[in-house]
């Protein structure tokens, strides 16, 4: 199915395994509360990806408005539920990717955009027809549908997603999709398929390959470890494992209190511990006080709007 063609799933939108059946085309919101028209919040020089993605060039983020998880603690909430960012045609995110690849970014990353898919396509094609090289990294929630992904055969070269839970009752009572746990995996089985054994390049950014995340939450270690473990049985070196302890309390949680909290040391302790048993070599963690509003980027619009 070309970029062209996969418009028409949006008429009655089965594009994210929410499968809300609105016409998006028509000007319907979808469950990931956009229509077609691309949004975007920001579009700069991001530092704070794993080092190959970011490295001291900064990755060329894209974060676009809209989301089909929606998890209750997510610290971009104010993009997730669609009410920041501002309309783009395809045309202008084409210019958009053009103009971060003159900023001198380490590559195109592409924040939350499993519902903008056939756009983003094409917009790739229009920068890269205007002589756009660089590579593109697909910064996802892990809850992709397999047959969009294989969309993207071609375009992607490094794919970026979460794996979020492996117990479908945490992921029901947090994003409301106890789906989650078998979706992001048969997801994750893709994009590997799609990039293969990871490959860097002489100056240690990643080239191709699949760098899978794990966000820590407070009072759940036992899903972090169940999720370690089948990473690495399932996949061993031939993917990254980022480990994150950057969990920051945005949002009060009035129904899950354990959320109203900071992940401790010990709790990330106990998951890097095991980390270290299981014989993880390929992976990141993070050092110092990471969980801080200061590491979410500030949704103000820069470089989304032409400023000629």
């Amino acid at each position: 199915m070309s970029p062209e063609s996969a418009f028409s799933l949006l008429k009655d939108c089965t594009f994210c395994p929410r499968e809300c059946h609105a016409d998006r085309l028509g000007g319907e919101l979808g469950y990931c509360g956009m229509s077609s028209t691309l949004f975007a919040a920001r579009a700069a020089l991001h530092m704070w990806e794993e080092p190959c993605i970011s490295g001291e060039k900064g990755s060329g983020a894209v974060f676009f408005s809209g989301c089909g998880l929606k998890c209750c603690f997510c610290q971009n909430r104010e993009i997730a539920i669609g009410d920041r960012g501002k309309e783009i045609s395809v045309e202008r995110l084409a210019d958009i990717f053009l103009e971060l690849e003159q900023q001198g970014a380490a590559n195109l990353n592409l924040v939350t955009g499993a519902h903008y898919v056939p756009q983003i396509l094409l917009a790739l094609e229009n920068a890269r027809s205007r002589g756009c090289r660089l590579g593109v990294v697909y910064n996802s929630s892990g809850y992709e549908k397999v047959e969009i992904l294989k969309l993207m055969k071609g375009y992607v070269d490094i794919y970026l997603p979460d794996l979020k839970y492996l117990d479908a009752k945490l992921s029901g009572a947090f994003s409301h999709a106890p789906d989650y746990p078998e979706t992001a995996m048969a997801a994750i089985r893709e994009m590997v398929e799609q990039t293969g054994e990871c490959c860097f390049s002489e100056d240690g950014y990643m080239q191709k390959g699949t760098i899978v995340r794990h966000l820590i939450l407070p009072g759940h270690t036992r899903n972090s470890i169940r999720i370690l473990e089948y990473l690495h049985k399932t996949y061993g070196d031939r993917i990254y494992i980022s480990i994150m302890n950057q969990y920051t309390p945005v949002y009060h949680q009035e129904a899950y209190p354990e959320l109203n909290r900071r992940v401790t040391e010990r709790e990330y302790k106990k998951v890097l511990d095991a980390a270290c048993d299981l014989g993880i070599e390929n992976g990141f963690f993070q050092e110092g006080e990471t969980a801080k509003e200061s590491f979410i980027p500030p949704f103000n619009y820069e470089g989304v709007l032409s400023n000629v």
